[in-house]
């Protein structure tokens, strides 16, 4: 029953706030990959939205290529460690104190290439999920040679194979000041995976140290090597 108040030709009415369904809620995750290098940390990013608290529900973060698929499960308040997959035992955990925020993030430790994957973050009785890739880039391996001669100078050749995302290769002096130098060949495999090279031409001057870069700006990640070139040659 509601009472209508009216004063001087005015009518109230008491304001009712009605929380917002959970069956109205989703579970989202990133609209891109997740990428990370072998032995990082990693957030799989996974929320509910509207905001709630699901401290209560039952959470689990799965991977249908595995056996068992369970990679972490919440339940009644607390971590059911027996249940996943020994690989990500010690490895794999929740934000508790952000599940009241509908936070329910993975972090995985020391990432492994094994991870990589699609994971579902799910609320199983509320038949809420969502689906969050990872992609495991290998460590930033560079091999750097020299290639021969070259109107009297050295020609170095740089490349970086199994890479992901796509790197960026950058060619350097000793003093660390950029160089010009050819351009840049980039590969797709079929695995996704990106192979760059890129050739430099040292001329016959004096002596300098040469520095290949490749690095993966997404992920703020770089790796150098450098190659003494003999007194006779310089850029």
């Amino acid at each position: 029953r509601l009472t209508v108040l009216s004063t001087s030709g005015w009518c109230f009415a008491p304001l009712v706030f009605l929380p917002i369904p959970f069956s109205e809620s989703q579970v989202v995750g990133p609209h891109q990959p997740v990428v990370a290098l072998v032995d990082d940390d990693v957030i799989l990013p996974c929320h509910v939205e509207p905001a709630e608290d699901v401290t209560a529900e039952i959470l689990e973060w799965t991977r249908s290529d595995l056996n068992p698929r369970f990679v972490h499960v919440w339940r009644s308040g607390q971590d059911l460690v027996n249940t996943r997959n020994p690989s990500y035992r010690g490895r794999a955990s929740l934000f508790i104190n952000e599940l009241k925020r509908g936070n329910i993030s993975l972090k995985l430790s020391k990432v492994k290439l094994s991870d990589e994957g699609t994971y579902e973050c799910s609320i199983p009785l509320m038949e809420k999920k969502s689906f969050v890739k990872l992609v495991v880039g290998k460590s930033l391996l560079i091999s750097l040679s020299g290639t021969g001669e070259n109107r009297g100078g050295v020609v170095l050749q740089c490349e970086s194979a199994g890479r992901y995302p796509e790197p960026e290769l950058l060619w350097l002096d000793g003093d660390g000041n950029l160089l010009s130098a050819g351009p840049t060949e980039t590969l797709r495999g079929p695995d996704d995976l990106y192979t760059v090279s890129s050739r430099v031409t040292v001329e016959k001057r004096h002596s300098n140290n040469i520095n290949c870069r490749v690095q993966l700006k997404q992920i703020s990640k770089s790796r150098e090597t450098h190659k003494h070139v003999p007194g006779k040659y310089r850029l």
